[in-house]
């Protein structure tokens, strides 16, 4: 039983690829990182080289991964338990190909991780997962309309992922390219009010049938009327008609108002994910 690290993303989708794309819900951010990989290359999140690992059981089969794009914190997908104690001791070892910045991990594998992990670990962020069970209607229905993003309103998205980065505390800056991307998929709506938009909400390409709303923003003094739920409800719409079978979200469980929009909307919790840091 053993961890495989490496810097090689075509040796790592052959190794970890299948049993990564076995559990599609809880491996989504892993499976839209590898889908940004493939399509725009190493750098697509950043300058520094991303890394890669997988562990092989006993039987000798791969049942799980990890990756890392630098400055993002390592990203640990669903493995068994003998994993996550492995992987502990191969951080307290630095057997891993280069520096990261925290490990996003499963809530119930975190205290493990911790444990095997020969440095002080705290809990940083927590995020929770969210499948769409049966989609409703904002209530009240707020004004406006959802409109599907396009060049020209690049500046403003670049300006709105910027915020939204901000405001999560996600590293790293909006990208153009990125965008525009997801614009040439329908992937950025906006919600207009009298012809200005006042909110926006994206998702990501189906994979496996599977599909994520994200990111979802509204400018702080735009809160409160409704618009989010407008532009989520429109997003979880084309998420749909974009091939998905299931729709999911994250949200950061410190912001009551958004989980309680969301769950208003049918989106019911899956699990828990959190950010850990050492000192």
């Amino acid at each position: 039983m053993t961890w495989t690290f490496t810097s090689d993303f075509a040796a790592f989708v052959a190794a970890a690829g299948p049993a990564v794309a076995s559990r599609p819900v809880e491996n989504t951010s892993l499976l839209t990182v590898m889908d940004g990989l493939e399509r725009r290359g190493p750098t697509a999140y950043g300058s520094d080289t991303p890394f890669f690992g997988w562990w092989t059981g006993a039987d000798g089969k791969v049942s799980g991964g990890l990756l890392c794009t630098p400055p993002h914190p390592l990203l640990l997908g669903v493995v068994p338990a003998g994993a996550v104690a492995a992987l502990g001791a191969a951080l307290s070892a630095r057997c891993l190909p280069a520096p990261f910045d925290g490990v996003n991990v499963r809530r119930c594998d975190a205290a493990a991780l911790s444990r095997a992990w020969s440095r002080p670990a705290r809990i940083t962020t927590e995020n929770r997962l969210y499948r769409l069970a049966e989609l409703h209607a904002p209530d009240p229905v707020p004004t406006g309309r959802a409109r599907v993003a396009d060049e020209a309103d690049l500046p403003l998205l670049v300006d709105w992922v910027n915020a939204f980065k901000r405001q999560a505390g996600e590293p790293g800056s909006a990208s153009e390219a990125v965008l525009r991307h997801r614009i040439s998929y329908g992937g950025m709506l906006l919600w207009d009010d009298a012809g200005t938009p006042v909110s926006m909400a994206g998702f990501f390409r189906p994979i496996s049938s599977v599909c994520r709303v994200g990111p979802v923003y509204t400018p702080p003094e735009l809160r409160g009327r409704g618009y989010a739920a407008g532009a989520t409800h429109a997003a979880s719409e084309a998420a749909y008609a974009a091939g998905a079978t299931e729709v999911l979200l994250f949200t950061d469980l410190s912001n009551r108002t958004s989980n309680g929009v969301y769950q208003r909307l049918g989106y019911t919790p899956v699990e828990d994910r959190v950010v850990l840091t050492t000192a």
